[in-house]
């Protein structure tokens, strides 16, 4: 953009210098007949100039009041010598200077529109003008204008072939291609969709090159169709797109494409992985992306970029759940570690390793810490934990640490390293945090750091949060500096010895408890919505919660796709909660957009919102998600994403999340706590509220589970991504 700008003020600067030598042609008397046509564009440049204000005389181009006034006169002149030229040129007859004056006006009018749809701005008037000109005089030669659209920008070029007076032009289908050409130039990511409409242009090969380097997983799609285009890429000899385009015509391969880059270079191929490929749910399909990973991972650290490396790790993810961490959740309840964890047997430390950090979402606390975790290191020869990380060269590690932090392991973590490495990876875990695209390192760091009880490693990484933070401060690095000013803040919060209240400090809502006031709509009433899905074990979780709700405080009404719970006593607290119907017919979302439509119909919006059901549905619970909300129960939380996915639609909302999939009764537990207090007309004061839900769950099988689940003032993540969201507004930095 800043090339563009420059390129057309050039062209304005080239007008002005070039103002003492351009002459005004004396306007011959013009025919009543074409009058109009003339009247058309004097008033086509009165509008222009009052496109950016009525109160304007001239089109403001430049802040140099000087410089507009003279850019605007050569303007002037210019389509005045134009509508001079075309009466005075005797080789035009009457229908050429009709067309001709007709084209000047048009071109105007072209401008005139882009500017207000911003397109193009006041800045390329000047370049369209002077295009024009050169454009009419090389067609009134009968000679091509390809050469004109070449020497322009991507706007002029558009502007002047959309122009009715160069339909006919000899040069017409190379001007198009020339515009093609600059379209792809402009935007790589567009080529193919561009391409997709003019296949057949002369340098569509060297366009499909370039897009196949660009972006493999789009082109694969293309590739495969069989439309001229995709004829045109598998005709291409390029080695990328020959290999691109002989995966997208064999019926797997989407199983081949993850290893794409190593079999474009030659360290694989078809024939050596075919084996496993033909088995994508074998334990060696598995192994093979992780070995990919690995590779992929070193090559990562030396600053390279291979080629579908998310494709392969999306995959990795998919598998590790797949095949690996279902069953062994699924085996929860048996104390046999052998049965339950044999899925397992055939896995190295490394493969270990990454069913961990990519199961993030999925595997239950008892996975990683009995079964996944202990196994990594019985599987090495020499169990230390920098050992670990150099294997897979350290690909992923912050998550690692954030999963040991999460699941009280870190402790064990750090000691299989001397203190001296362990204690400069947790100084990596928290630099850099400024230098990524997203703030989920820095979640990760935040998350960590409330689960961590160890005082040393708490007061290391506070100590290289403020060292971060002094050094963005001192060479202004605004991220850097919002972002480790907020994790401190949000740290040193953490120690009642501090007397830090994060909520003032950092300017937003409170954390520690919701006001019941502020969940009450202007009736008074307080609407909480459950979203149930009608998975395997919705019918034991909402028979219970049928249950709760069935005495003297509370009202039922049924209906077929939904209940409705109103409370008999106290404070108006309303529950709408979908009735949990086959999943298979999608019966269960079906009652859920019933509801929903329902309650827009009768402008109901709820404050309170319930997710019930697997991590898996947690994403079609987040699409439906009221904006209104500022409680959200999540049940299963997914990481920073999902968090993020929240705070985005509900910027103030508090949220309880799990480290794991949600339990059913510490679910009906929260439910119950929630609403009695709203009931009761209590605010819900989350520090309290913890302490009774403790004391109920204290007992065997059920500590753990809800020691998973993690309160609003307690969120350090949700907390950050609220406040960062806040911080950098105000700035106006993003």
């Amino acid at each position: 953009m800043k090339m563009k700008k420059f390129y057309f003020l050039a062209c304005c600067l080239l007008l002005v210098n070039l103002l003492p030598a351009q002459k005004e042609v004396t306007m011959p008397a013009i025919p009543a007949m074409r009058q109009l046509h003339h009247d058309n564009i004097l008033a086509s440049m009165q509008t222009i100039a009052r496109l950016h204000s009525r109160k304007d005389t001239i089109l403001p181009i430049t802040e140099d009041p000087r410089l507009n006034a003279a850019i605007n006169r050569s303007v002037r002149i210019s389509v005045n010598n134009m509508r001079a030229e075309i009466e005075l040129n005797e080789s035009l007859d009457v229908n050429a200077k009709y067309k001709w004056l007709r084209g000047v006006n048009e071109m105007l009018q072209g401008f005139i529109s882009q500017y207000r749809a911003k397109i193009v701005k006041s800045v390329t008037l000047p370049a369209l003008v002077k295009a024009y000109s050169d454009a009419m005089k090389l067609d009134i030669q009968g000679k091509s204008i390809a050469t004109v659209v070449s020497d322009y920008e991507l706007e002029v070029g558009n502007i002047l072939l959309d122009n009715f007076a160069f339909k006919d032009n000899v040069g017409m289908r190379d001007a198009k291609e020339m515009l093609v050409l600059k379209t792809c130039q402009r935007d790589p990511g567009n080529i193919l969709r561009v391409l997709s409409k003019y296949p057949e242009i002369s340098f569509a090969d060297s366009l499909i090159v370039s897009a196949a380097f660009h972006d493999q997983e789009e082109f694969y799609n293309y590739a495969a169709a069989p439309d001229a285009l995709g004829k045109r890429i598998r005709a291409v000899d390029n080695p990328l797109v020959k290999m691109i385009s002989q995966l997208a015509m064999n019926k797997t391969g989407r199983m081949y494409f993850p290893f794409l880059d190593d079999l474009y270079r030659g360290k694989i191929t078809m024939d050596s992985i075919r084996p496993y490929v033909l088995n994508d749910s074998s334990d060696g399909y598995y192994k093979l992306l992780v070995k990919t990973r690995i590779g992929y991972a070193e090559r990562i650290r030396q600053g390279d970029t291979p080629m579908v490396a998310d494709v392969l790790t999306e995959k990795l993810r998919f598998k590790a759940v797949e095949r690996y961490i279902t069953e062994i959740n699924a085996l929860h309840d048996v104390a046999n570690e052998n049965i339950r964890f044999k899925r397992l047997d055939p896995l190295n430390s490394q493969e270990l390793y990454y069913l961990a950090v990519l199961g993030e979402e999925e595997i239950y606390t008892s996975s990683f810490v009995s079964g996944v975790y202990p196994r990594i290191f019985k599987r090495m020869k020499h169990p230390g934990s920098d050992t670990l990380l150099q294997l897979v060269h350290y690909d992923f590690y912050k998550k690692f640490i954030k999963m040991s932090a999460a699941y009280n392991t870190l402790d064990d973590f750090l000691k299989r390293m001397n203190k001296e490495r362990s204690d400069k990876l947790m100084q990596q875990f928290v630099d850099g945090l400024e230098r990524t695209k997203t703030l989920e390192d820095a979640v990760d760091v935040a998350d960590s750091y409330a689960s961590i009880y160890n005082k040393q490693t708490r007061k290391l990484i506070l100590n290289e949060v403020q060292k971060n933070l002094q050094s963005s401060q001192q060479e202004g690095n605004k991220r850097g500096e919002v972002i480790y000013h907020l994790l401190n803040t949000i740290f040193l919060s953490m120690d009642s010895v501090n007397h830090i209240d994060v909520s003032a400090t950092l300017g937003i809502d409170p954390v520690y408890y919701m006001p019941a006031s502020l969940l009450k709509d202007d009736k008074g009433r307080i609407i909480m919505q459950q979203f149930s899905y009608g998975d395997k074990d919705a019918k034991n979780y909402f028979s219970a919660f049928m249950a709760r709700f069935s005495n003297a405080n509370w009202r039922i009404t049924r209906t077929p796709n939904w209940v409705e719970i109103n409370s008999v006593k106290g404070t108006p607290v309303t529950i709408y909660a979908n009735l949990p119907l086959d999943e298979k017919e999608e019966l269960d979302t079906k009652a859920q957009d019933s509801l929903i439509s329902y309650m827009y119909e009768r402008e109901i919006e709820p404050t309170v919102v319930i997710h019930r059901g697997h991590s898996y549905y947690l994403q079609e619970t987040i699409d439906r998600l009221p904006s209104s909300a500022k409680v959200v129960l999540l049940g299963s939380c997914g990481g920073y994403q999902k968090l993020n996915d929240v705070l985005k639609i509900c910027p103030r909302a508090q949220i309880i999340s799990s480290k794991q999939t949600g339990t059913g009764s510490v679910n009906q537990g929260l439910i119950d706590a929630i609403s009695d207090r709203l009931r009761l007309g209590k605010d819900l004061n989350w520090d309290e509220l913890w302490r009774g839900l403790k004391a109920r769950f204290s007992g065997s099988g059920m500590k753990e589970k809800f020691d998973d689940y993690i309160p609003p003032h307690k969120n350090l993540g949700a907390i950050f991504i609220m406040a960062y969201t806040k911080a950098m507004k105000s700035s106006g930095t993003e």
